[in-house]
Order: structure tokens, then sequence, then C-alpha cells
């Protein structure tokens, strides 16, 4: 607990919206040299973004980005909490390996470096998995209320503002940053692509190129959306169906696992104990 204290009183910086507010009042007041510079990247983040290769940083913001880049961990906070974590663990091993080393510690201690080195990748990849699965089980609803919007009357950048405006979850938030995107200046194929970019979901993909090629071709748009929608639902329901006939091969190891050896415990138990009486006496 106090390393992890530790960590985030190292890690933990002021209010983002605070810092923001005071970049837009400071604006056009001093203009930004070398030291400015020098004094942004400097400290521990400065310290973790030299340490870190930029592959593996340029990584790290694709897998925040699909895990919805959540407010209270930013791209310096990963960074810096990997350092510190594989820092931290890193010291441990060096005291078990001061206590006896061999071989096979030796490579215990790397293994273990090395996991804690990648553990935020993983927890960002599984948050990204947990996003791209809240996304694939949303966008046939959603494409329904879309085509419903367009059938109504409204464009499809309003029917998809209004869709995602009176909605919850993964889609609805990369919907409305979509919109912002769009909205910022940032020309329409552009922005759907960072969609797709955002949420590698084959599906959301698939939607997004029939869009961008109906605006292409002039093909209808509510077409489309009733398409795709239609063509989403089948595809889920072919997904639940797939997954209900896993269950029985899944079912198959726990039970030769725990309850066959218990039944064969049972039955074979009190003959076996004759037998050993038999020949005993």
């Amino acid at each position: 607990m106090a390393l992890a204290l530790v960590a985030y009183a190292l890690t933990a910086g002021p209010d983002a919206a605070r810092e923001r507010v005071q970049a837009n009042l400071q604006r056009g007041m001093r203009r930004s040299g070398p030291q400015d510079d020098v004094q942004r990247q400097s400290g521990l983040i400065g310290l973790a973004q030299r340490l870190t290769p930029a592959g593996n940083t340029r990584r790290l913001d694709l897998l925040l980005a699909r895990a919805g880049r959540p407010a209270a961990w930013p791209l310096e906070r990963v960074l810096v909490t990997k350092l510190l974590l594989t820092a931290v663990v890193a010291g441990l091993m060096a005291l078990v390996l001061l206590g006896g080393f061999s071989g096979r510690i030796l490579l215990f201690a790397v293994a273990v470096v090395a996991l804690a080195w990648f553990v935020p990748d993983l927890l960002l990849i599984s948050r990204g998995q947990k996003r791209r699965e809240e996304i694939q089980k949303a966008l046939p609803d959603t494409l329904d209320q879309m085509t419903i919007a367009v059938e109504a009357g409204l464009g499809f950048e309003a029917a998809m503002s209004h869709v995602a405006r009176n909605s919850r979850g993964a889609l609805a938030e990369e919907l409305i940053r979509t919109l912002q995107d769009i909205q910022v200046g940032q020309p329409r194929r552009e922005a759907y692509r960072a969609l797709a970019d955002r949420s590698p979901e084959p599906d959301l993909r698939r939607f997004l190129r029939a869009v961008i090629q109906a605006e292409q071709h002039g093909v209808s748009v509510a077409r489309v959306l009733s398409t795709q929608a239609r063509e989403m639902r089948v595809k889920r329901r072919q997904r639940a169906e797939e997954k209900a006939m896993k269950i029985p091969v899944k079912v198959v190891f726990p039970l030769i696992l725990t309850i066959l050896p218990v039944l064969i415990i049972v039955v074979i138990g009190p003959g076996v104990i004759n037998i050993i009486d038999a020949f005993a006496n």
C-alpha cells in the first residue's frame, strides 16, 4: 500500500481542466521558448518519456484510444507507472537474488520484472477488448435507431447526433467524438477512419466503409443503414448460437476433473475396501 501511495503521489498532477483553463488565459501573453520545452519535459514524466521507446509510446497511445482514453490515466501517467512499477519490482527481485543466487531464481526474477513492465499494457488491452465487445453488442440497436431517425427526415450526421446524445455506452461516446471531430473541421472520411482505428470492431469498420461508399456514389443512406442493421442482427444471433454450442464442450473438462473422480471413488471405493479386507484375512 505504501508503494502504491508513493507511485500515485509521484504520478498525480494538477487537474487537467484547470491546466486547460490556465493555458487559455495565458495564451498570447508570453512566447514559449527552449526553456519552457525543457521545463515541460523535465521531472519524472520526462525521464519516463526518454526511457520508453518511441514505438512503445505510440503503441500505448493506440491502446489508450481503444480503451476509451480514461480521464484518470493519460499517456504520461501510464509511462510513469510503467517506469515506477518496473523499478520497484526490480529492486525487490534484487533483494531476492541477494538472499540466494541461482539460475532458477535469476530466471524467475527476469520473468517477474518483464511482467511488471507489461502489466499496464495488459490492463489496457483487457479494457480495450471489453469496450470492443460493448460496441459490438450496441451496434445493431444503434443502427436501428439511426435508420428510424433518417427515415423520419433527419440527415445522417443529425441522426448520429440524436442517437449518440440519447444513448449511453462506449459506442455513444465514440460517435460523439466523431461528431466533434467533424465540427472542428476534420473531413468526414478522416473522422470515420479515425473512428475505425479507435474501435477495431469488424462490424463497425464494415458499416463505416459502407457509409463512405454511399456518400461517394450517392446511394441512399437510409437503405444502407437498414441493410447494415439487418446484417448486424443476424450476426449477433449467430454469435449467440455459436457461444451456446461451445458450452457443452467447455463443461466437459470441469466434469472430468471434479465430478468424475468423486463418482469413481463412491462407486468403486467400497469394492476396493472389501477386496483389501479379503486378502488381508
